[in-house]
């Protein structure tokens, strides 16, 4: 059952631990995966492509909300998002995280790859220092035209108007 891939954070340590001994690269990555589309699906396929492992970490709801998504995010909760991406072939593990950024997350969990979406440059992704430290990557993988959360939902609601 993929429910099972979704682990607390002292499980996810031990995994991604037990992941390394055995010599397989763990790949790491994080984000809100609020309403998961295409973009999301190829980007996450691309991340477990780095690696021989991918665990995915998910904001909570209280740090999606203080990202500022928007009103109303998130509009799944942290246990529908952590589902759905556990479901998917490509992620091997699930992670919450409660807080702004999965910096101290990744430190614990110490990944070998840290993948980050084409929004981002090198520097200003949370946790790379700690991944370069230990002879990690960091790569940041470009986005898929024409996805993205934000976009769905726009359409949603022009849709809505027209349409309902």
């Amino acid at each position: 059952m993929t429910a099972g891939k979704i682990l607390s954070r002292g499980e996810a340590v031990r995994w991604v631990k037990a992941e390394q001994a055995q010599g397989r690269r763990v790949v790491f990555t994080n984000g809100c995966f609020d309403l998961l589309h295409r973009g999301h699906v190829e980007y996450l396929e691309a991340a477990r492509a780095l690696g021989d492992a991918l665990i995915v970490a998910v904001n909570t709801d209280a740090s999606v909300r203080r990202l500022g998504k928007g009103p109303g995010r998130p509009l799944n909760s942290e246990a529908d998002r952590a589902r759905v991406l556990a479901a998917l072939a490509c992620v091997d593990r699930v992670v919450l995280f409660p807080e702004d950024t999965p910096r101290e997350l990744i430190r614990e969990l110490g990944p070998d790859v840290l993948v980050k979406g084409g929004d981002y440059r090198p520097e200003e992704v949370a946790g790379r220092e700690e991944v370069l430290a230990r002879g990690g990557r960091v790569i940041i993988i470009p986005y898929v035209a024409g996805y993205s959360t934000t976009g769905l939902l726009r359409r949603l609601q022009d849709r809505g108007t027209k349409e309902f």
